[in-house]
This record gives structure tokens, sequence and C-alpha cells, in this order.
């Protein structure tokens, strides 16, 4: 299957050969020690560490459920007659969807799957980019996507990405995206990343997003056994990035260890956080007793 897809889940894996998905873990853990497949959270790919990216077609069958509920969550953040930009990927293409029903709204894509979600959305004017199109994902890139945003200024960017980490950030496997990504933000007063649990954790190629420039993660509750995922929310929560859970009560779930930064930007600042997330504040915890606290947020996240 992943030959065949280039990208499977555990749960389609699960469904397919009729087993638990513990046991598909086992088994895609063995696959990968015979350098057959390399896993990734939820699912496996094809060998080929930081530099290989899925296509569309095998990006659009992966947390699927996970991907609708976040871009759910996702459109509450965007309020009446706002313009914004909306980067390329399966889970913006979904919340492109649901903008379609936001009335006064202009939407800044370079991707085609987020313009054809709004082609037929009376009250929403969408502006494209110029560019090459890049087939594998349908996204307008180069030298002529990057241009066309300088001087752009919109309240926020939705982006979406190949992983996500407290330390780099969000990443991608392709320079050219990356690049169009980057000139995205900067036309951006807020930048709201939409990664599902699959992509916390995972490292790719090039630096999108440096974690202190990422306003908002809007994200789906990473299964119970998945405790890296779960370590990621906390870490990136702690360098005061906002988490909303899809699924929980759409505030943060996950508060910081430690006040918010105040970080001097080269380009847009981040802007304040909205009504639908509560305002990050200190734990006065002691020392001592910190690692006891965060155990317990922890497997609070994963009750609701």
């Amino acid at each position: 299957m992943v030959r065949a897809n280039g990208a499977v889940s555990l749960r389609e894996l699960a469904r397919v050969v009729q087993t638990s998905e513990v046991t598909v873990r086992r088994d895609v853990r063995a696959l990968e020690a015979e350098g057959l497949l390399d896993r990734r959270h939820g699912g496996a790919v094809l060998p080929g560490g930081f530099t290989r990216e899925s296509g569309f077609p095998q990006k659009s069958h992966l947390a699927t459920a996970e991907k609708t509920a976040i871009a759910d969550l996702a459109a509450n953040f965007v309020e009446e007659g706002e313009a914004i930009v909306v980067g390329a990927g399966t889970t913006t293409q979904e919340l492109a969807r649901r903008l379609a029903r936001v009335p006064g709204l202009t939407v800044v894509t370079n991707s085609l799957l987020v313009a054809q979600a709004l082609a037929h959305a009376n009250r929403v004017e969408v502006v494209m980019t110029g560019g090459t199109l890049r087939g594998s994902n349908y996204a307008l890139v180069g030298s002529g996507a990057e241009q066309s945003l300088q001087g752009l200024r919109v309240s926020r960017a939705f982006l979406s990405g190949s992983g996500l980490t407290a330390e780099r950030g969000l990443s991608t496997s392709n320079m050219l995206s990356a690049s169009v990504d980057r000139a995205l933000v900067q036309a951006a007063a807020e930048v709201v990343v939409l990664a599902d649990h699959t992509k916390l954790g995972a490292d790719t190629m090039f630096q999108t997003v440096p974690t202190d420039v990422i306003t908002r993660l809007v994200t789906d509750e990473p299964p119970a056994h998945d405790d890296r995922a779960a370590t990621e929310l906390q870490a990136l929560a702690d360098q005061g990035v906002q988490i909303a859970v899809a699924g929980g009560s759409g505030s943060d779930s996950v508060p910081p260890r430690q006040p918010r930064r105040d970080v001097s930007l080269p380009g847009p600042r981040r802007g304040v956080p909205g009504a639908g997330l509560r305002a990050a504040t200190a734990l006065s915890e002691p020392a001592a007793g910190a690692e006891q606290q965060r155990a317990a947020r922890v497997a609070d996240m994963r009750r609701r």
C-alpha cells in the first residue's frame, strides 16, 4: 500500500487488514527496521527522509477526519469582512470550503484548490498570486508568486506544511513551496498553522515559519499513546504559541509553563489572541512539582 500510494495511515492499514492499530504499529516498526518504509506519526511513508514529499493524492487520504475537524475550528477565527491569505495544502483546502460562507471576505492564495473551493462563493473575493504551477500540490510557486505578494498586508495567514516542531517551527520538503510560504507570512499580522497530530514532531528539509512567528496552532487531539505529539504541543505552548485543539472546547488546551515571550521580529508582529483562545498566563508551581503538573495537564488534554 505504501509503494502504491506513497503514504498510508495506521487507521487505514488497520481497516484493510482487519486488525487493531496496535498490531499494525508493531508491524510497521518491523518493516521500518528492514528499511522498507519510514514511520510517521499516525502512518508510514516510502523511505526518503527529509527530502521526500508525498503528492496531493497521497496527502488527501491521510488523517482526513482530523483535517476536517481542524478546518471546522479554524474557520471560527475568520471574521466577516476580513482580508486573509491561505496557503496550499489539503488542510487549507478543507478550510477554504468553510470560508465560502463568510460574507465580505477577501482571500489571497497561491493554491488552485483553495481558489476552486471558493470559486462559487458569491460574497467572497479571491485574489490569486502569479507564478509557476507546481503540479504535485496544485500551487503557484517561484519568483512570480513571491513578487505578487510584495506590498500586501492582511490580518492573518493560514498555512499548513509537512512537519511542525517546537525547535524549528513549520517546515516543508520543497524549497519553492517554502519560499512562497515565507512571503505569505510576511504579508500577515498573525500566522495560524493548521497541522494534524501526525505532523507534530516531524521535521522536514526547509523551514517555512519559525516557532516564534507562529501566533496560533490549530490541531486535533493526539491519540492517548502518542506521548511525543503531546510533548511537542506542550513545548510549542511554552514558546508562546496559542494551541486550539479540534474536538475540545476550542480554547487553549495546553497552557504555557512560562509567560509568553515578546520577540522582536524582522517581519509582521503577532496580533492579540482572539476571543476563542484564553490568554496565556504564567504558572507559579514550585520547580519540584513542575513535572507532576505537566503530566496532569497532558492527561487533562487527552481526556478532553
